[in-house]
């Protein structure tokens, strides 16, 4: 799943091609509503968390959430896609780019489709976050005894945060992603979104995902030792509708 910092990326790229440009076309696959018309103007693409919205003149919104599958790409006319026209979700053309997303499951277009993301808590890639509101939020709808490693994750507590800086800030902070939410204190609750809300932002401007100097500090790194205290890293699944892989060092996350 793309995690907050490659959307906010993805946006960065998108807002100068597309803000304030005459459309020259629009194309929404498996969508039978109204659609955005030729001539008007976009006015704002933003980013909010995972989640992409793009607003057009006309009074309609376009929300996407790529997920685990979807890309944004931009291309000067006439350029080459790197991906099958079919797999193509959304089109968007100007007087001199196209940008196409490809593969997004969740893709909507309608007047009120901007409010998809209403529901989400603070944006951790943002420079003003409020980390003690989104550190508020987790009593509002995580119940006590779910496990950390899965509250991390719930978008409606803090945008952005997904698999890869779930796993190496509760490494970083030597927490036990199996420990209770309700057993964390606030201090502990808020030092884990102040951290990730800091690694996000220094990824903004690098493809090249760092958490700790020589990468990433836990994730993905299943069998290997521990970049701190040489105990091998495990891997185990939690959530019970969607389990998900969480990376951990037993011997200094307690």
């Amino acid at each position: 799943m793309a995690e907050g910092d490659t959307i906010h990326r993805a946006v960065a790229r998108l807002k100068p091609i597309l803000e304030h440009q005459r459309l020259a076309r629009v194309e929404i696959t498996r969508h039978t509503g109204p659609l955005p018309e030729v001539g008007e103007t976009v006015e704002e693409v933003r980013a909010h968390g995972k989640h992409v919205v793009v607003t057009f003149s006309g009074g309609l919104a376009l929300h996407v959430h790529l997920r685990m599958t979807g890309s944004w790409h931009a291309y000067r006319h006439g350029e080459r896609w790197r991906r099958p026209r079919s797999q193509a979700r959304v089109i968007i053309g100007t007087s001199e780019w196209t940008v196409v997303c490809f593969n997004a499951p969740v893709v909507d277009v309608g007047p009120g489709a901007a409010a998809a993301v209403d529901h989400l808590g603070p944006d951790l890639c943002a420079d003003d976050v409020d980390v003690a509101e989104a550190a508020a939020r987790f009593d509002r709808f995580v119940p006590p005894g779910v496990p950390i490693g899965v509250a991390l994750l719930d978008q409606r507590v803090a945008a952005g945060i997904g698999n890869v800086y779930k796993c190496d800030v509760l490494h970083l902070r030597g927490i036990d992603p199996r420990r209770r939410l309700g057993d964390l204190e606030v201090e502990e609750r808020e030092g884990l979104l102040a951290l990730a809300s800091k690694l996000l932002r220094e990824n903004l401007d690098s493809a090249a995902r760092r958490t700790v100097p020589d990468g990433l500090a836990v994730y993905g790194r299943d069998g290997q030792p521990c970049r701190r205290c040489g105990t091998l890293i495990r891997r185990i699944r939690q959530g019970a509708s969607q389990p998900r892989s969480t990376y951990f060092c037993p011997g200094c996350q307690h």
